[in-house]
């Protein structure tokens, strides 16, 4: 059997509306989990008196998350649809999490954003889909969920359907591409087929929408670009960096070089779901074996790529960002933490060039002294010590951040152009 093209699908949304019933329920309608497990759920749930949480449950596997009832963690997942064959990142909702949110969007191919037709936009179905645009996630669903609380009334779905539009729309959608589905995440309706509670909606259901997707193209012709996200020991094998092939191919044997550290190393062996590859392409989680390089010269954040093309060390870059939430404004010398790939580093705003206005894209005020939320502005920042990244342009999935400060994300921006570190 040929094998199915792969899928990254991130859902996002406020907390409390449904993710991780969705994904459950998801993952229990295209069979991914079985009766057995679903039943060791019920019981659990009805032990932590929470009985209608038991598709929830399957993604929220930490003990912490079971007594507070949020998603934590990033959980991966895999199922498979006739057409593809699909691993959820499922990103908590709940606001100290964003961060992992941000590094799960960075891997996303498509975006479900969940919105509860009960309760309509809230803060974070706002936060999420500016996130979701500006980390590169093109392909979005909008699932409409809890549709049994409003009776599967017609009007409900229609105005929460209009509100959600409007804000996808000024975040810079085209809504005529995303596909909105109104379902009940806790009933199964309109999960995997058509719900005869809802005969006035005549689209697919959510199962059926996610093989609508299309596959991204992968970039194999760029250079290699590989951000590690975990280094492991392992005894009788050596240094094993984990991670995902970004743009280009690794294959074993190749010569590559560390950045920023400059190691350079040979890839020994390529390892994805326990078994032996000789290459990975872009979308591939892999670990991989190197050349006598020992853990503690490697960590999360450094990207892999070819001697011949290393990757891009920045002592200072040029970017786009928009102002989400800075609770007064954002002036020169601003430090926040900035999250790049799978690196989280600090770095200051040492100019603001200037405002833009957000549809045209003219320049509003050269030079403003601040900039506040709203604001769509080119910035230059210096990391606190050199840093990989690359120009959005070049390589959009390492030219990407979001500024984070406060426990929640004050900005999000991409690369325009970057002051290469000398020597």
């Amino acid at each position: 059997m040929a094998e199915k093209p792969h899928m990254n699908i991130i859902f996002i949304g406020h907390i409390d509306h449904g993710k991780s019933t969705t994904v459950g329920r998801l993952l229990y309608e295209a069979g991914a989990i079985s009766e057995q497990e679903i039943k060791k759920m019920k019981e659990e749930t009805a032990k932590y008196n929470k009985p209608t949480f038991e598709f929830a449950f399957v993604m929220d596997q930490l003990k912490e998350e079971r007594e507070r009832g949020i998603t934590i963690d990033i959980m991966h997942k895999d199922f498979q649809t006739p057409k593809f064959y699909f691993t959820i990142i499922d990103a908590p909702g709940h606001r100290d999490f964003v961060k992992n949110m941000i590094t799960g969007a960075s891997q996303a191919d498509a975006a479900v954003l969940v919105i509860s037709c009960k309760d309509g936009i809230q803060s974070q179905t706002r936060e999420h889909a500016f996130l979701a645009k500006v980390l590169g996630i093109n392909q979005l669903i909008v699932g409409i969920n809890k549709m049994d609380a409003v009776n599967f009334e017609q009007a409900k779905y229609d105005e929460a359907k209009a509100n959600i539009s409007n804000l996808l729309k000024t975040v810079g959608y085209d809504i005529s591409k995303i596909q909105f589905i109104p379902y009940s995440a806790l009933e199964g309706s309109n999960v995997k087929t058509k719900s005869d509670k809802m005969p006035w909606y005549s689209g697919p259901a959510l199962l059926e929408a996610l093989d609508l997707l299309t596959v991204p193209n992968k970039p194999l012709d760029k250079a290699l670009r590989l951000p590690i996200q975990d280094v492991y020991s392992i005894s009788g094998f050596g240094t094993v960096p984990v991670g995902r092939v970004e743009t280009g191919v690794m294959k074993v044997g190749d010569d590559v070089v560390i950045m920023p550290s400059g190691v350079k190393t040979q890839i020994k062996s390529i390892e994805m779901h326990h078994q032996q590859l000789q290459k990975a392409e872009p979308g591939d989680n892999v670990g991989f074996n190197i050349k006598g390089v020992d853990k503690k010269d490697i960590r999360r954040g450094d990207v892999i790529g070819p001697m011949s093309n290393p990757p891009t060390v920045a002592e200072e870059f040029t970017a786009q960002i928009v102002v989400l939430s800075h609770p007064t404004a954002i002036a020169k010398g601003y430090t926040p933490v900035f999250h790049i790939h799978t690196t989280q580093i600090a770095a200051t705003i040492t100019d603001i060039m200037e405002k833009k206005d957000p549809k045209t894209g003219q320049t509003l005020q050269a030079n403003p002294d601040f900039i506040k939320n709203g604001d769509v502005a080119i910035v230059k920042i210096k990391p606190v010590k050199p840093v990989c990244v690359e120009k959005f342009t070049d390589f959009p999935q390492l030219g990407r951040f979001a500024m984070r400060d406060m426990g929640q994300t004050v900005a999000a921006g991409v690369i325009l152009d970057v002051v290469k570190r000398q020597g």
